[in-house]
């Protein structure tokens, strides 16, 4: 097992814990990923008593029709940006009824990056407990596959301080 797949275990056990405990479900909605966090979340044994909804919406109408993204943020900001990824959670955290929702959209490359927005440029949500609606930006190096990698790692790790935050 290689450290990205150690790592990525690890946080999604930390995960089911964490959900388990609250009696949460968790909903994802990817892009730039293609449904690498279902995966690793769903590779744990019991996910289906916290997990019960993934959207892989690659495209500008997947992220409409399945989420709900607005066609004006989408045509005024593109795909990539704080605002999609917070649209996309909300609509996977009320699509599926689950207390939290974890959301990557980003330019894992090697192409479709810009100087505003390079290769590597990934934004990332959560929406719940409660009602927080958190996102952020990062921008990761490397290949497509390290950048997405990454973006795995990072979208794990916001969730689980979504889940254990006081």
């Amino acid at each position: 097992m290689n450290e990205f797949d150690r790592q990525a275990a690890d946080l999604a056990r930390r995960i089911a814990a964490a959900l388990a405990a609250k009696s949460a479900r968790v909903a994802v909605a990817e892009s730039c990923t293609g449904g690498w966090i279902a995966k690793c979340l769903t590779d744990q044994p019991g996910s289906s008593g916290w997990f019960g909804f993934g959207f892989v919406t690659y495209s500008d109408t997947a992220k409409q029709e399945l989420l709900g993204v607005s066609a004006e943020t989408l045509a005024e900001q593109g795909a990539v940006c704080q605002d999609v990824a917070e649209q996309m959670a909300t609509g996977a955290r009320l699509t599926s009824a689950a207390e939290i929702a974890i959301a990557v959209t980003g330019i894992a490359g090697p192409d479709g990056g810009s100087a505003a927005k390079p290769v590597g440029t990934v934004c990332f949500a959560w929406a719940g407990p409660g009602v927080q609606l958190i996102s952020h930006t990062r921008r990761f190096t490397g290949d497509r596959d390290s950048i997405r990698r990454q973006a795995v790692i990072a979208a794990l790790e916001g969730a689980l301080v979504q889940l254990t935050a006081p």
